[in-house]
């Protein structure tokens, strides 16, 4: 019996990202993807023309979110901002911190495998990036105005803490210990708030 979705396309999206986010890119096969989310061949290139493609548009949909979900935590003004980014690190170490935890920002698991292999999800990946540092950084302006932060440069702090937690994240998978993360949470600290 086959199961019914209401929205296909998007099932395949969400397949991918969990598969993705556990295994990488390359590793994942085309069926592998299909038998997990119970959809025939057919319907996948229906909506996409290729893997690559579909890797592409798995990473439009992930950004998409994320910056939804960054936007509604940025822009509670009823929050110092200092505490909105404190809290959005706060977040990012605990969705990415211990042995057992099931990697979950597309980022952190593809951009270094797919940057030489696709161009299109290298510069999907790039751009969404470029979305959440601006979106940091037009907070971290909201904190200098509520005077929570007195920052000087929101843009080079924006780029700076997003590269430091980037690295951390990497870090953190590589000794498998959550010690790079709250090294950068400390390092956040001072700088968002001395």
């Amino acid at each position: 019996m086959k199961t019914s979705y209401v929205d296909t396309r998007q099932h395949l999206l969400e397949t991918g990202h969990q598969i993705m986010a556990a295994k990488g890119f390359s590793s994942v096969g085309l069926n592998e993807i299909l038998r997990s989310a119970g959809v025939p061949k057919g319907s996948f290139y229906h909506y996409f023309p290729s893997k690559e493609l579909y890797g592409q548009a798995v990473l439009e949909a992930y950004f998409t979110a994320y910056l939804d979900t960054q936007k509604l935590l940025f822009n509670d003004s009823r929050i110092p901002a200092a505490e909105r980014l404190l809290g959005y690190w706060q977040q990012w170490l605990i969705g990415n911190s211990g042995a057992c935890h099931e990697q979950k920002c597309l980022v952190v698991k593809l951009s270094a495998e797919v940057a030489d292999l696709s161009e299109a999800m290298r510069v999907t990946l790039r751009d969404g990036t470029d979305q959440v540092i601006e979106q940091l950084a037009d907070c971290i302006r909201a904190g200098q105005a509520d005077g929570s932060l007195s920052v000087t440069d929101a843009d080079v702090t924006a780029v700076m803490l997003y590269q430091l937690w980037l690295g951390a994240s990497l870090l953190a998978k590589l000794h498998r210990t959550s010690a790079p993360m709250e090294q950068a949470m400390q390092i956040s600290r001072t700088v968002l708030l001395n």
